[in-house]
C-alpha cells in the first residue's frame, strides 16, 4: 500500500514538473492566465465601440463568443458557478456589451432571457456602483449630484483627518479618474449606443439611496469641512484640484500605457481624458488601449482581456514549487525563472514610500507590466524562489538584502502585514456606501499576508524566533483567529486559504504543533473535509462571513488544507491519506478546475488562476514526501 502511494505521489510530482517545463516562456516566466469572468471582456467591447476604433472586429467577435459561452440557462451571468441564480451587475454588463457589439440583437432568445432576469432583479438601479458608472459614461444612467466626494478632496493635506492617500493604492488608481468623470458629469454616445432606458424600472437613478447617504453623512461632513477651509477662490481651487488629479494620473501611467497596470483604472482614465477634451485618437488614449490589448490571452477558443497579467506571481510561485519538489536551483528552468524575477525587482520609489519613508525600493509587483507598485506577497514569493541560488551566488546578495529590508519595513503598526502600503486602515472610510467597501478602500493587515510573510521569514532568513518583528506578527495572528479555529483571508478563497497561511506561518516561526490555536485549526480542517477526500470552499464564504462548503473538492483547497495538516502532524493521519489520494488520483470534478480560488473584492472580483491547481498540489506533495518518507 505504502509503496503504491509513494509511487503515485512521485508520478504526480513528475507530471506537474513536466507540465511546468513545457509551459515556460522564452523570457523565463510563466504566463498562465489571470482570468476574471467576463467583466473585462464586456468593458473592452464597450470601450472599443465608444472610441469607434476600426480593425478590431475579430477581437470583438471573439469576446462576444466568450461572453455567450458563459451565459446561464436562465439568461443570467454569474461571477462563480454556485452563485445563486445569477449576478445582476454582470448580467447588465454582458447585455449592454452584446448589444453594443452589433453582433447580437435584443430580440434573440438569449438576450430576451437576460433582459427578463434584469427586470426581475430590479433593473439598472440595483446594480453595483462601478456598473452604474460604466452606464453613466455610456449615457445610460444619470450622473448624480450626490456622487460622494468632490474633486477638491484632492487638495486636503495629510494633516487633515481624511485625505486622498488614506485610500488604498487600488482605490486611488480608480478614484482619481472617477473624480474627473463625476465632476464633468461626462457621457459619450455613438450611433451604435444601445438604449437601456426601459430597464430603469424604479425611475430612481441616484447612485446612493437616502439611507446610504445618511450612513455616510458623517464622512461627507468631514470632507466638506476640509474643503471649505481651503484658502483660495472656488474657481482657482477647482482648477488646482483638477491639475493635481491629472498630475497624479500622469505620474502613474506604466510604460505600456495602463494606469498602475489595472484594467478598471485604465478604462476610467481613458474617459477622464476624453472628458477634458482629448481626441479619441490622442496618443495617450491609443497607448492605453494598446496596453489593455497587451493583456489578451487565449482561453479555449476565445480571447480574454485580463485585468492585469500575473507573470511575476506565477513565476515566483512556480520556481519555488519546482525547487520544493527537488528540481535543482542550477537547472536551466529555475535559473531562467530566477533571472526573470531578478529583472523584475523594482527600483523606483512608489506610493508605498509615503507611508514608509527612508526605505530604499526592493519589492516585486504582481505583473510584468507593473514597475511602481510592489506588494508584500509577491516580494516574499520572489525571495522564496531565489533563496537557494542567492546562497550559492554572493552576486545576488544586494538584491536579496534590499528585498528582505523592504518586506520587514512594511509591517503595520498593529503587527500584521498589508499588501501594498503601511497603515492604510482608516475605519472612517468604511462608511462609504459601497458593498464590502473595506476591500476597495483599505489595505489592512490580513491573516494570509501575515502568515505567508512569517512563513518566509521563519524558513528563509536567520531571524531569531523571538525577534520583536516576528513576535508582533505571531501575536497579531493569534488575536485574529476565528472562534471556530479558522482564519479568513484577503486574496484567496477564503477560510481554507487563510487558515493554511496562518498555520504554516506560525509553524515556521517556532509555534509548536500542540499550541491550542493550531490544534483548533487542525480540528476545523478535519471537520470540513469532504466525502471525496478533499476540501472545497465556496466564494459565498467571503460575502457570508462564515465558511460555506463547495459540493465538490478543488485541487487548490485540498492542497492548502493538506499542507497545513502536514505542517502540524507527527505522522500520517487518515485525513492526510485521503487528501493525498484525492490529489494523486485527480479526483476533482471538471467544473472545479475553473472555479475561482482567488479574490480581489468580495462579491465583485473573483479570480481563476490557471496555475494554482498545478502549483499548490506540487508544493503539498513535495512537503508530504519530505516529511513522511525522507
Amino acid at each position: 500500500m505504502e509503496g503504491r502511494l509513494l509511487r503515485k505521489v512521485d508520478e504526480e510530482i513528475s507530471r506537474i514538473i513536466a507540465k511546468f517545463f513545457q509551459d515556460q516562456s522564452a523570457d523565463g516566466s510563466w504566463s498562465y492566465p489571470f482570468e476574471m469572468g467576463i467583466v473585462t471582456d464586456c468593458y473592452t467591447i464597450i470601450l472599443l465601440r465608444i472610441l469607434e476604433i476600426d480593425r478590431e472586429e475579430r477581437l470583438i467577435k471573439g469576446l462576444v463568443h466568450r461572453i455567450m459561452e458563459r451565459q446561464e440557462a436562465n439568461g443570467a451571468w454569474k461571477l462563480y458557478q454556485d452563485e445563486k441564480d445569477g449576478n445582476l451587475s454582470a448580467t447588465v454588463e454582458a447585455y449592454f456589451a452584446l448589444l453594443y457589439s452589433g453582433y447580437k440583437s435584443k430580440h434573440e432568445p438569449e438576450l430576451i432571457a437576460a433582459e427578463q432576469f434584469i427586470r426581475e432583479n430590479g433593473g439598472l438601479a440595483q446594480t453595483q456602483i462601478f456598473t452604474k458608472i460604466m452606464l453613466a459614461i455610456a449615457g445610460q444612467y444619470k450622473w448624480s449630484d450626490i456622487f460622494p466626494i468632490p474633486l477638491e478632496f484632492m487638495l486636503l493635506p495629510d494633516t487633515f483627518p481624511i485625505n486622498f492617500f488614506d485610500f488604498s493604492v487600488f482605490a486611488r488608481a480608480n478614484l482619481a479618474p472617477l473624480f474627473i468623470l463625476s465632476d464633468k458629469k461626462f457621457t459619450m454616445q455613438t450611433q451604435q449606443t444601445p438604449n437601456l432606458s426601459e430597464l430603469l424600472i424604479t425611475g430612481n437613478t441616484a447612485f446612493f439611496t437616502i439611507e446610504d447617504r445618511r450612513d455616510w453623512g458623517s464622512i461627507l461632513d468631514v470632507i466638506e469641512q476640509g474643503v471649505e477651509a481651503l484658502l483660495g477662490l472656488p474657481e482657482e481651487l477647482h482648477q488646482l484640484a483638477l491639475t493635481r488629479t491629472n498630475d497624479y494620473i500622469m505620474k502613474r501611467i506604466e510604460p505600456n500605457g495602463t494606469l498602475e497596470s489595472y484594467f478598471s483604472a485604465t478604462y476610467f482614465m481613458i474617459f477622464a481624458f476624453l472628458a477634458q477634451g482629448y481626441e479619441k485618437k490622442h496618443s495617450i488614449i491609443a497607448r492605453a488601449v494598446e496596453g489593455i490589448k497587451s493583456t489578451i490571452c487565449q482561453i479555449g477558443e476565445s480571447p480574454h482581456i485580463q485585468y492585469t497579467t500575473a507573470n511575476v506571481w506565477n513565476t515566483a510561485l512556480i520556481s519555488y514549487a519546482l525547487q520544493e519538489a527537488g528540481v535543482p536551483s542550477e537547472s536551466s528552468v529555475v535559473e531562467r525563472a530566477n533571472q526573470y524575477l531578478q529583472s523584475r525587482q523594482q527600483h523606483k520609489l512608489g506610493d508605498w514610500a509615503l507611508h514608509n519613508p527612508n526605505i530604499p525600493p526592493g519589492g516585486w509587483g504582481f505583473s510584468d507590466i507593473n514597475t511602481i507598485n510592489p506588494d508584500v506577497d509577491d516580494s516574499t514569493a520572489a525571495l522564496r524562489a531565489m533563496a537557494l541560488s542567492v546562497g550559492k551566488n554572493n552576486d545576488n546578495l544586494p538584491l536579496w538584502n534590499r528585498g528582505i529590508q523592504w518586506v520587514m519595513s512594511m509591517q503595520n503598526d498593529d503587527g500584521g502585514w498589508p499588501a501594498f502600503e503601511r497603515n492604510i486602515d482608516q475605519d472612517l472610510l468604511t462608511l462609504l456606501p459601497i458593498e464590502r467597501v473595506e476591500d476597495l478602500v483599505l489595505d489592512p493587515s490580513t491573516p494570509d499576508l501575515t502568515g505567508r510573510t512569517l512563513e518566509f521569514l521563519g524558513h528563509y532568513t536567520d531571524m531569531k524566533k523571538d525577534h520583536p518583528l516576528i513576535r508582533r506578527g505571531i501575536d497579531w495572528l493569534l488575536e485574529h483567529q476565528q472562534k471556530d479555529g479558522s482564519w479568513d483571508a484577503r486574496w484567496g478563497i477564503y477560510y481554507i486559504y487563510g487558515t493554511w497561511a496562518a498555520v504554516t506561518g506560525l509553524r515556521s516561526v517556532g509555534i509548536p504543533a500542540q499550541h491550542p490555536a493550531l490544534q483548533k485549526a487542525v480540528g476545523w480542517l478535519q471537520k470540513i473535509q469532504l466525502a471525496d477526500g478533499g476540501w472545497g470552499e465556496s466564494c459565498n464564504s467571503d460575502k457570508a462571513n462564515h465558511y460555506i462548503s463547495l459540493q465538490s473538492s478543488t485541487r487548490s483547497h485540498t492542497a492548502w488544507a493538506l499542507d497545513a495538516l502536514i505542517a502540524t502532524a507527527t505522522e500520517r493521519t487518515p485525513q492526510i491519506n485521503s487528501g493525498i489520494e484525492f490529489l494523486i488520483q485527480q479526483k476533482e470534478v471538471a467544473w472545479t478546475r475553473e472555479y475561482p480560488k482567488g479574490q480581489g473584492m468580495a462579491g465583485a472580483f473573483y479570480i481563476h488562476y490557471h496555475s494554482y491547481d498545478l502549483i499548490w498540489p506540487l508544493v503539498t506533495l513535495a512537503h508530504y514526501k519530505r516529511k513522511f518518507y525522507s
